[in-house]
């Protein structure tokens, strides 16, 4: 099919309640979507850069600028075979992995529509086995005011029906935050996710939580860090997870290859889309690698890419996919996506391409600013 036409839109929305992190509070999200549309169809794609450089450099500023200016013109007129051709046109642009993940989504999701097929269908076309029907989710919780509010929350997410809890910590705020939250929950899966705020030198840190079976540690050290994880791997028992470090299927490698990790979260937006995400996953699975899908506040575009993603076989662990009403009051797509709380899981869509729609009425309402970009 031939690329014919972007729609490009910069919207914000405001989340349910502010979602604290070791980058600082955040109350509101901004993201950029964009509408992809060849031979009558339409794929949908979102990029999760955010209004701060905080997660990653690339804010929604730089990346509206980055696909305006570059990638949405290298790809206008191109023909699109298979949707991971995407991913090569964009090449000429070194970094800036949010933003060509939008386009890797839109073309990953109009593609599947012109075959059939659901996206986590597609995925999942070399595997002997199917996409899974549904996949395993937890939430992650952001820095409460107080320990007590904390465990409120906590509770209030397992009454829920989620049966992994991820809890953000930051210096000063780590090692009291995780005994208190085992002995009020001896019996359930938690993580801590530290978000790069710690250095070699705070080991001891976590060798002091070893003892509380911990299901991982995320990202401890720095962002761009492989080898002092390496160094720190070894000094602690509890799983060491690596997120912002793993930026390609190279860096993946580079990470196993020096034992810098026992988990690795794939978030596909932070590795240029599903494309990149796919050789991470299949990697790991290769080497026995656990690993699961992690979340930047993603609309319910961005959300069913990734369920879709999470359905493919190494994604064996509870990832960051909660339901629709954990981040929106009111989302831009629909079906919203609910959690089964029988069995902590969301439902992986089925019909083809994401297997949402956008709500173009509710999409204007949160809509800033908006550009269209043709042959």
């Amino acid at each position: 099919m031939v690329l014919e036409r972007v729609d490009l839109y910069h919207i914000s929305q405001q989340l349910v309640s502010p979602f604290v992190t070791s980058f600082g509070e955040q109350v509101e999200r901004q993201c950029l979507l964009l509408a992809l549309h060849g031979d009558g169809l339409t794929g949908w794609g979102e990029c999760v850069a955010n209004s701060t450089p905080g997660y990653s450099y690339e804010t929604a500023e730089t990346a509206w600028h980055i696909l305006s200016d570059f990638l949405i013109p290298s790809i206008l007129g191109k023909e699109l075979n298979e949707p991971d051709e995407m991913i090569g046109w964009l090449a000429s642009v070194r970094g800036h992995p949010l933003a060509k993940a939008a386009l890797d989504l839109a073309a990953w999701d109009i593609a599947s529509q012109r075959d059939g097929l659901s996206i986590a269908g597609k995925l999942c076309q070399t595997y002997a086995e199917g996409p899974k029907e549904r996949v395993k989710v937890g939430v992650s919780i952001g820095i409460q005011p107080t320990m007590d509010q904390t465990l409120e929350m906590v509770q209030h997410h397992l009454d829920q029906g989620y049966s992994r809890i991820k809890l953000k910590i930051r210096p000063g705020h780590d090692l009291e935050l995780a005994q208190i939250a085992r002995e009020a929950f001896p019996e359930r899966s938690i993580m801590l996710d530290a978000n790069s705020a710690y250095r070699l030198i705070d080991a001891p840190i976590f060798q002091a939580m070893d003892d509380l079976d911990l299901l991982m540690i995320e990202q401890p050290l720095g962002y761009d860090d492989i080898y002092d994880h390496s160094q720190l791997r070894p000094l602690i028992r509890t799983p060491l997870c690596l997120d912002e470090s793993i930026v390609s299927a190279d860096h993946a490698r580079f990470a196993l290859a020096i034992g810098a990790c026992d988990v690795i979260n794939i978030k596909p937006a932070r590795v240029s889309g599903w494309t990149e995400a796919r050789k991470v996953h299949d990697l790991c699975l290769a080497n026995e690698i656990p690993v699961w899908c992690g979340g930047m506040l993603e609309t319910g575009v961005g959300r069913a890419g990734q369920l879709a993603l999470a359905s493919l076989p190494g994604f064996i662990l509870p990832g960051d996919i909660s339901a629709t009403e954990r981040y929106y009051a009111v989302d831009i797509a629909r079906p919203e996506f609910v959690l089964n709380a029988e069995d902590s899981t969301i439902n992986v869509p089925d019909s083809p391409g994401l297997g949402v729609s956008v709500d173009m009425n509710r999409l204007a309402k949160v809509t800033l600013r908006k550009a269209h970009f043709k042959l």
